[in-house]
């Protein structure tokens, strides 16, 4: 599990999430990720389950479990 950087300050996960089927999905999740400190970006896509995070800081996996799980969704890991 871990996380690259793409540019200096920013670092970039991909996580699974099982059960996204919408787009409504996708927003329900991209926005309980946002409230994370430190994330200034998140791209969720439904049909793959993957869901991309851009922050400043990597993030802990348990923070971002719990938004996961906050939004209805389970998160099962890094992909």
């Amino acid at each position: 599990m871990t996380a690259h950087t793409d540019t200096p300050g920013t670092v970039t996960a991909v996580y699974k999430v099982s059960g996204m089927s919408c787009g409504h999905c996708e927003g329900a999740v991209s926005g309980e990720i946002s409230g994370i400190s430190g994330v200034t970006s998140v791209k969720a896509v439904a049909s793959t389950g993957e869901v991309t995070v851009v922050s400043a800081v990597t993030l802990d996996d348990e923070a971002v479990r719990a938004a996961v799980d906050e939004a209805g969704f389970e998160l099962v890991g890094r992909a």
